[in-house]
């Protein structure tokens, strides 16, 4: 079988795999112009791959090449802790002024009056190049709150040999159901092996995007006017996972525990034949993985509604008290032009927001098939309910995480996962 080359192997030719220096956190506009200076504008970027790093300088650098009146200066930070980093910026008046973050995080700095409103400021040639869907995501009271950019998916992928061995065919429709992974899984599972690694450490994301293709939306209304249902539609995804785990036993138990990253070793070793992850980890595989591993990206997963998964979008917003929310604006008209986007979607193995640059993204993947499984995975991409919520975040962290968790170490039953989600959303609701 031919061996199908990753993204990761084939990324973007012309950045340079180089990490940003770093950068000293300084307060919104710190560096602002005036009296004739040139603007200087804090952008806090998350971006933590080398490769993605360098695709961001790489279009600043362009920026500031031909803007001499506003400079962008990069703050680089990281993923871990930053809600609560962000909230201790914006209360002390240190905010930068452009925030690198993702959409349903920012629900609560939107509905505090924290985020500037981008309505009017986006260029309108981008505004009809992105879905009204994923511009609903990053919309607050009727005000576009930020720039939506990147967006990930849940794939499966394949140790092809594994499969091959078993004398399971590789699937090659459009989607892939629940009930195909789960006899693939069965299949693959031997007295040393098990059919599928998930790294399910942190549950919530995972199952509150794929119970939408179950049509389980969990949240009915907006910013504090909401309601939860926990039914059979919603915990779908969760009961099918439970199963494989502890009735088919296909699935890899100390998987359930882990991150996405640290299921990855069992996957190159063999010890597991598939792992479900976000589709960016297709670089860290085709970049990590044995000489010779053999691997494929697996049709998007389908459930009973399709295959449909939540849009929860990386955004970029302006802080609202910054002295530049229009050159900030300017800069973000740049920044997602779809050549730029394009760059950071390839190298991030993530999905472009606009169609300009999907269209870049399917020149630079060429016939990639791990790339062509990513973009078709983007089609099912759909505003979620939860990202109307306002409470949403907290509800997720010190709630539903937990109680997902209890769930998918066998500690609870499917009723008692429900009563907690549900109680526990009173308790947060007020």
């Amino acid at each position: 079988m031919r061996r199908i080359r990753g993204i990761g192997a084939v990324a973007f030719a012309g950045v340079a795999a180089i990490a940003l220096a770093g950068c000293q956190q300084g307060s919104a506009n710190s560096d602002g112009g005036g009296d004739g200076d040139a603007v200087t504008l804090q952008f806090q970027s998350l971006s933590d791959q080398p490769t993605t790093q360098a695709a961001i300088e790489e279009i600043v650098d362009a920026w500031n090449a031909e803007n001499d009146d506003v400079q962008v200066k990069i703050v680089q930070a990281g993923w871990d802790g930053t809600y609560d980093k962000l909230i201790t910026q914006f209360t002390g008046g240190t905010a930068p002024d452009i925030i690198h973050f993702e959409a349903s995080s920012i629900v609560s700095f939107a509905a505090d009056g924290y985020l500037a409103d981008l309505t009017d400021l986006i260029d309108p040639e981008l505004k009809s190049d992105i879905s009204e869907g994923i511009w609903e995501s990053v919309t607050h009271d009727d005000q576009i709150v930020a720039y939506p950019s990147t967006l990930q998916s849940y794939m499966a992928f394949a140790n092809a040999d594994l499969l091959d061995a078993a004398g399971v065919e590789i699937p090659t429709g459009e989607t892939m159901t629940w009930e195909e992974l789960q006899e693939i899984a069965k299949a693959t599972t031997t007295g040393d092996q098990f059919g599928l690694g998930w790294g399910l450490g942190s549950p919530t994301a995972t199952m509150m995007s794929l119970s939408l293709g179950n049509d389980g939306g969990f949240f009915e209304g907006e910013g504090e006017d909401v309601t939860i249902e926990v039914g059979d539609d919603e915990l779908a995804a969760a009961e099918r996972i439970h199963e494989m785990a502890y009735t088919d036993k296909s699935i890899e138990p100390t998987s359930l525990t882990q991150s996405g990253s640290d299921v990855l070793p069992s996957f190159y070793g063999g010890k597991v034949a598939m792992t479900v992850q976000g589709s960016f980890q297709a670089t860290n595989i085709a970049n990590d993985a044995p000489e010779g591993f053999n691997w494929v990206a697996l049709p998007p997963l389908e459930g009973t509604a399709g295959a449909f998964q939540a849009a929860n979008p990386q955004t970029y917003s302006v802080n609202v008290d910054s002295e530049y929310v229009e050159e900030s604006a300017e800069f973000l008209n740049f920044f997602m032009g779809g050549e730029n986007l394009a760059k950071i979607a390839y190298a991030d193995a993530l999905i472009p927001s606009s169609e300009a640059a999907r269209a870049e993204v399917e020149e630079l993947a060429g016939d990639d098939a791990a790339w062509q499984q990513v973009l078709a995975s983007g089609e099912g991409l759909v505003g979620p309910p939860f990202l109307k919520v306002s409470k949403y975040t907290e509800w997720k962290d010190t709630i539903a995480t937990p109680a997902f968790q209890q769930y998918l170490a066998n500690q609870i039953d499917r009723d008692q996962l429900a009563t907690q989600l549900t109680d526990g959303w009173a308790d947060v609701a007020g």
